[in-house]
């Protein structure tokens, strides 16, 4: 589908999921290389990134682990500077390799919340593995580790990505056009 309408807005085709699959290849190639032998725990950000994680877990061919946590920073197609933390933490991260998986990193404020959570329990080491990265929105000073593609400053939705809980299962990914 090249246009697709959720709730008020439309929205075009931007980026299919051929190329997709290849920036969540490139990911866990990384991944692999990087983390060999270390059994990280993965810890996927909900609901977003689900879809990303299961794509990438899958092509993750190293010892591992994976649990969750749900977080919200947005309200409607605007980000807040408030993280709420909706489903936390079970696991123990003393002396763990960490890699923290993103569907989207835009300001970089949900995400510096959780690196330093996570740092403060302890975890031996703290990487960032997102699909997406909006340069020009990033307001924040931290490396962030394996980057799937870099966009522009565009509301999206697809693969994960929503509009108020809508849009989420389309396999490619669409900008918003009003």
């Amino acid at each position: 589908m090249k246009v697709i309408k959720v709730k008020d807005k439309n929205f075009s085709l931007y980026i299919d999921s051929k190329e997709i699959d290849e920036s969540v290849s490139k990911v866990a190639k990384e991944i692999n290389r990087d983390l060999k032998g270390k059994n990280p725990l993965f810890i996927v950000i909900l609901n977003g990134a689900f879809v990303f994680a299961s794509d990438l877990i899958r092509k993750i061919t190293i010892d591992c682990e994976i649990s969750f946590v749900k977080l919200s920073s947005y309200s409607g197609t605007k980000t807040t500077s408030v993280v709420r933390e909706l489903i936390g933490l079970d696991e123990n991260l003393s002396d763990r390799h960490v890699v923290i998986v993103e569907d989207i990193i835009d300001t970089g404020i949900t995400m510096e919340n959780t690196i330093n959570k996570f740092k403060k329990l302890n975890a031996k080491d703290v990487k960032i593995a997102t699909l997406l990265f909006k340069p020009n929105s990033f307001l924040k000073d931290y490396n962030i580790d394996y980057i799937g593609l870099k966009i522009p400053n565009d509301f999206i939705v697809g693969y994960g990505l929503d509009y108020d809980g809508f849009g989420r299962n389309y396999p490619d990914i669409y900008k918003i056009v009003d």
